[in-house]
């Protein structure tokens, strides 16, 4: 029986389609972790930075402090708005399945638990990563690609200490504020649900939701906030500092900025939420 071979022609036009494929895979592969490293190093500088200006009482404060603002400005009203229905969500689902098991007091530990250990700090994270990386990408892009950036290294200034420092002070300053709004907003929709809707006695509410929720639970719950918050900062900065092409550059950083942001977030808070499962189990009454 006679082997049919592949003609010299195609034999070379498939090797040659899957070296462009490896090489595409491999320039991709290495461009993303040499921004990766970039990252780091702008992460790890703006740390040091802050600490040093702040230790030579050097820190830039009313540029912090207008950062701050608006970054409040620009997401208190969305995570009120943000809150209210995930915590009647919450409220609403978990209730039903409790009420299902015939476990009606456990209702306000579920609830509870939900808005403070993923329902705050994910809000919190994505507003910031929306509304704060996208102003943050914006406007130092917009810097970047008008040359002032280029200026301010050739009068010695240091982009990072004038720039990136405020906000990222700024943003950690918010982060874990927007994320006990949240909290509060959140677990009063569920407690306002449970007891109007689904009949549940509001001393069991709230007696269940502090027999199972401890101090770890809030702990950790801010500082997931301050850490995606960190997160957003360093990654918006990065964008918007490295933004080339004129406004196209710009809107191409912004919504890197908020796409990476987003999915940092997610990453991040599936492997923090994983480990505090292992070292700080739930309370049991």
């Amino acid at each position: 029986m006679a082997v049919t071979q592949m003609p010299p022609e195609e034999q070379r036009t498939e090797s040659s389609a899957f070296e462009i494929v490896r090489q595409n895979f491999s320039g991709t592969a290495g461009s993303a972790l040499r921004t990766f490293g970039r990252g780091v190093i702008l992460g790890v500088e703006s740390v040091r930075g802050a600490v040093a200006d702040i230790a030579r009482r050097k820190f830039n404060v009313p540029e912090t402090l207008h950062q701050a603002w608006f970054f409040i400005s620009v997401t208190a009203l969305p995570a009120i708005l943000m809150a209210i229905p995930f915590g009647v969500i919450v409220s609403m689902q978990v209730g039903n399945l409790i009420q299902q098991l015939g476990a009606d007091s456990l209702v306000g530990a579920a609830s509870g638990l939900g808005v403070i250990k993923q329902g705050a700090p994910m809000a919190t994270g994505l507003l910031l990563g929306g509304a704060g990386a996208a102003a943050i990408a914006s406007d130092l892009g917009a810097r970047t690609v008008r040359e002032e950036i280029d200026a301010l290294r050739v009068m010695g200034i240091s982009p990072v200490h004038r720039l990136v420092i405020p906000r990222m002070v700024a943003m950690l300053l918010v982060a874990p504020l927007l994320n006990v709004l949240i909290i509060f907003v959140g677990v009063t929709a569920g407690y306002l649900v449970a007891i109007g809707v689904q009949g549940v006695p509001a001393g069991s509410y709230w007696l269940t939701f502090g027999s199972f929720t401890t101090l770890a639970d809030v702990v950790v719950s801010v500082g997931k906030s301050i850490l995606f918050g960190f997160l957003v900062v360093v990654i918006a900065c990065q964008r918007g500092l490295e933004a080339r092409g004129g406004p196209r550059g710009v809107a191409d950083g912004v919504n890197a900025a908020v796409v990476l942001s987003v999915v940092a977030i997610v990453i991040v808070n599936l492997v923090i939420t994983q480990l505090s499962a292992m070292f700080i189990p739930v309370r049991v009454a």
